[in-house]
């Protein structure tokens, strides 16, 4: 398999994942009974605004072969929907690449000049992971590239990195047994120093416990920052790692931001274990284009 088409596998997983956790945002008082019950959402699966940037990565990178970041940021403002489900902050972000905003300048002065931390830099990453799958080193050199068009924190670039090596790993290793521990472990060496790789480690130590054991120790998203999302998606990533359908039940059974912690999760997986036939026909087609530029 080539480059490019693994990186096309990880975005069907990246989306479809999207796609299934963003059904389950859905009144509270019946959510949680949906998911117990593996009631799958009606299709289509609508899918946001982390495979509406992975799309751009996976292009930008099939034209380059490598991440060019002023294509990237154009690329990004030019398919950005607002109805995709953006965070607040990347709306005006985004309409300023729309319009040929350099990046360089506006993603760093961002949140007082701290760089934003949002999970945005790591729920559109795993193709790249994929991608560059054979060279963790070219693996965490370009991930880190991808990061910080948007989100130039040292914690957004920590998230984006660990969800790369993670993806590489997962293609690495696939046809292998591997613990989750064992999983895990091999990703903290590459990530830098932070608080994603503090959660990496602690997660480590939970093994096997309960889902809402995880939630309790990592987050689950709600904060919207890498580093209370990355930890607990490569926790249920590598706890069901020959499973693609375990895996995204485990992860949106912890609700928090569904969509994007499945999207990481379905992104990892998919270079390693089949994505079931019927999830990834009720999944939005990918040219799929909304009108709702208000």
């Amino acid at each position: 398999m080539t480059p490019i088409e693994r990186a096309r596998l990880s975005l069907d997983g990246l989306s479809v994942g999207d796609g299934f956790g963003e059904g389950y945002f859905s009144n509270p008082n019946v959510v949680e009974g949906l998911i117990a019950q593996r009631a799958l959402p009606s299709a289509p699966w609508r899918w946001t605004d982390d495979t509406q940037m992975a799309i751009s990565i996976v292009d930008v990178l099939e034209r380059y072969g490598e991440i060019n970041q002023d294509v990237l940021a154009l690329q990004f403002g030019e398919r950005y929907e607002p109805g995709r489900g953006y965070g607040p902050a990347m709306h005006d972000l985004m309409r300023q690449y729309r319009v040929g905003g350099k990046w360089h300048k506006l993603a760093p002065a961002m949140f007082d000049g701290q760089g934003s931390f949002g999970n945005g830099s790591a729920m559109r990453v795993a193709p790249l992971g994929a991608y560059f799958a054979d060279d963790l080193e070219k693996v965490k050199i370009e991930a880190a590239k991808s990061a910080v068009v948007t989100h130039a924190s040292p914690e957004g670039i920590a998230g984006a990195v660990a969800v790369a090596v993670a993806t590489a790993l997962a293609w690495q290793t696939r046809g292998k047994e591997v613990s989750r521990a064992e999983f895990l472990e091999a990703i903290v060496p590459h990530v830098p120093d932070s608080l994603v790789r503090a959660g990496i480690v602690k997660a480590i130590r939970l093994e096997a416990r309960h889902v809402v054991t995880a939630v309790a120790a990592l987050g689950n998203g709600t904060g919207v920052s890498c580093q209370d999302t990355v930890p607990f998606c490569l926790w249920c990533a590598a706890g069901q790692l020959d499973n693609y359908a375990e895996a995204l039940w485990l992860t949106v059974a912890g609700l928090g931001d569904r969509d994007t912690t499945c999207a990481i999760v379905g992104g990892i997986l998919a270079v390693r274990v089949p994505i079931p036939t019927e999830w990834l026909a009720s999944r939005e087609p990918l040219n799929g284009k909304m009108t709702d530029w208000d």
